[in-house]
């Protein structure tokens, strides 16, 4: 088992490579490897500040992956998108140096913590981890803390802490949540995605059922209340001598909203435990995804017996993680923000929050990630994407894929009237300058770079 095995790899003196090593996840991997006191060196596709940081820290970053790069490197651990024909893995093969998956490493390091929080879902993930972040940190818990995005208080994606708490986005894509050792397991939701690797909803549905296994006796599953799907996961988990704690608006959640506002650009609510008041939220970051994701963290919260006061000062100072809705500025007298988003479910939640700003116009920018995925829930795109006043498509972002069908944003564009397909980023920037009046809101989405069309249109 992989957990023998880096028993014998994660000690001090030890020279570890890391393949991928400016990633979100791979990055803190990287500095609680350092922290432990391991000899560290790494490879990325692109200099940027996260490479910068690491080699201040005195880890040697190469750019471009070669075999060369290993040196003398006694095992090697690599990010999901480093696959087996990298010239580091057939290098390391060659040589026989061990090779471990990212998720592998996480899991090793969240076993030495009482309150491993793993954070799963398909969507939601990195606001809740973000929710958790800000309030055990308020809390004074010292949690450490690895999420898929930026934060604010964290100046980047992760955190590295003293306390018992260990807070983790953990990811279905390739299994690698089912590396993790989770004593918390939060379950958000459960849908279709990663199609290009799990076979279809039900086989997702299986893998979640195994993450929620692997919850020992004694740990706790934090679960949405009105998730048919990760009620159908669970009911195929083990769940003997585990805690089941469900949050929602509904009755009959175990933690409730209740009384919500959100007439105004703060949301407000009451949160119940079991019809107990615990707290009030007042949030910053709207919609009503933010709102079920505040409930997950509340719930979580409560369990660790966080004081209800904490967690509203936690909260009321939550500005978002970076790329979920995020400001980014104005143009021509148009607000433009970015997000994250690139499956249907989270563009709907990102056409709810555009709605409480009552703009003149909403003129989207999307970005599709991946051809699979585009393939695989092009009608659900095609719908919510008719719901904008103008939408303005690029090309679809390939990252690890081959576009084998020939499928293009500009299938899309074809279904979705009024819509405009520009190709690239650079060019639906300029399409949505020219187009934008005061008034408006602006919204580019997607996980690839169509931030970079946000940047182009306020810079």
């Amino acid at each position: 088992m992989f957990i023998e095995e880096l028993d014998r790899f994660i000690r001090p003196g030890i020279r570890v490579h890391l393949s991928g090593i400016g990633g979100v996840s791979m990055a803190p991997l990287s500095e609680v490897l350092l922290d432990r006191g391991l000899i560290i060196s790494g490879s990325d596709t692109r200099e940027t500040e996260v490479v910068e940081r690491l080699r201040s820290l005195g880890m040697t970053v190469h750019i471009g992956q070669r075999a060369e790069n290993l040196g003398d490197a006694q095992f090697l651990i690599r990010t999901a998108a480093v696959h087996d024909d990298n010239p580091e893995i057939l290098e390391a093969r060659r040589r026989g140096i061990p090779v471990f998956e990212r998720a592998q490493a996480w899991g090793w390091f969240m076993r030495s913590y009482p309150n491993a929080i793993c954070v799963a879902g398909t969507h939601g993930k990195t606001t809740t981890t973000s929710m958790l972040a800000y309030i055990l940190a308020e809390a004074g818990r010292d949690p450490t803390v690895s999420l898929g995005g930026t934060l604010p208080i964290l100046t980047n994606g992760h955190r590295i802490g003293k306390g018992d708490d260990f807070v983790i986005e953990a990811c279905e894509y390739f299994n690698s949540f089912l590396s993790f050792f989770p004593t918390i397991a939060v379950i958000m939701n459960v849908d279709a995605d990663h199609l290009d690797f799990f076979h279809n909803l039900d086989n997702i549905k299986d893998a979640f059922a195994n993450f929620a296994s692997r919850v020992p006796e004694g740990g706790c599953i934090v679960k949405s209340f009105h998730d048919p799907n990760t009620e159908e996961a669970l009911s195929r988990a083990d769940l003997n001598g585990k805690t089941i704690l469900s949050f929602g608006l509904e009755e009959g959640a175990d933690l409730r909203g209740v009384n919500l506002d959100e007439s105004g650009r703060i949301t407000h609510l009451e949160v119940l435990f079991r019809g107990e008041h615990y707290t009030d939220l007042d949030l910053q970051v709207l919609g009503r995804a933010n709102v079920i994701d505040a409930l997950a963290a509340c719930a979580v919260a409560h369990y660790l017996g966080v004081d209800g006061k904490a967690v509203h000062d936690a909260l009321l100072k939550f500005s978002g993680a970076g790329r979920r809705f995020e400001y980014r500025g104005t143009v021509k007298g148009a607000l433009v923000y970015d997000d994250y988003g690139h499956h249907p479910e989270e563009l709907k939640a990102v056409m709810d929050i555009c709605r409480q700003f009552s703009p003149k116009r909403l003129l989207v920018a999307f970005q599709p990630h991946t051809y699979t995925r585009t393939i695989a829930l092009f009608d659900d795109f095609v719908e919510v994407l008719k719901q904008p006043d103008k939408v303005f498509l690029a090309e679809i972002y390939a990252a690890r894929e081959e576009n084998t069908t020939g499928i293009s944003s500009a299938d899309l564009a074809a279904r979705i009237p009024g819509s405009r397909f520009c190709g690239s980023v650079e060019d639906t920037a300029e399409a949505l300058r020219a187009e934008a009046r005061p008034g408006d809101l602006i919204v580019t989405i997607g996980a690839g770079d169509i931030t970079k069309a946000a940047a182009i249109l306020t810079r």
